[in-house]
């Protein structure tokens, strides 16, 4: 890394072509890491925190060392079965939607793509929403 929210090229490797295979979505800087979004709107966001720089982003994911995360949206249904999980996912206080998720070695990359796919749903048009396909049933 070599800026503050660099991240990994590998985790890149991963995110792209799930989030390209969603309709009509574009990458971009972020004003730390990169995100993705459909027309105005960010589906996923994605930086390495420092806990002496995000102080914000490091206490919500209950961090304390350098890691990489994942912030996308939830149904708010989905959110406490997140949270039930525990780590890697946390709640950010930044919206009511809004969920975090640490990426790490353990990462389950399906369960990425099926997070983003809803996250893309939720803020994507109803027309490009319906292209791909129905909801994915909450996670118990």
């Amino acid at each position: 890394m070599t800026a503050p929210g660099d991240v990994p090229p590998e985790v890149l490797d991963r995110l792209r072509p799930i989030c390209r295979e969603l309709p009509e979505t574009y990458e971009e800087p972020a004003w730390v890491g990169t995100r993705w979004r459909i027309r105005k709107r960010t589906f996923a966001h994605v930086l390495t925190v420092d806990p002496d720089r995000q102080v914000a982003h490091a206490r919500a994911a209950e961090v304390d060392q350098p890691a990489c995360l994942l912030i996308f949206q939830s149904p708010p249904d989905e959110i406490a079965g997140l949270l039930g999980c525990g780590h890697p996912f946390y709640k950010p206080e930044w919206g009511p939607t809004a969920m975090g998720m640490v990426l790490d070695a353990d990462t389950g990359w399906d369960e990425v793509a099926e997070l983003l796919t809803e996250s893309y749903r939720m803020l994507a048009p109803k027309r490009l929403a319906a292209l791909v396909g129905p909801p994915t049933p909450p996670i118990a």
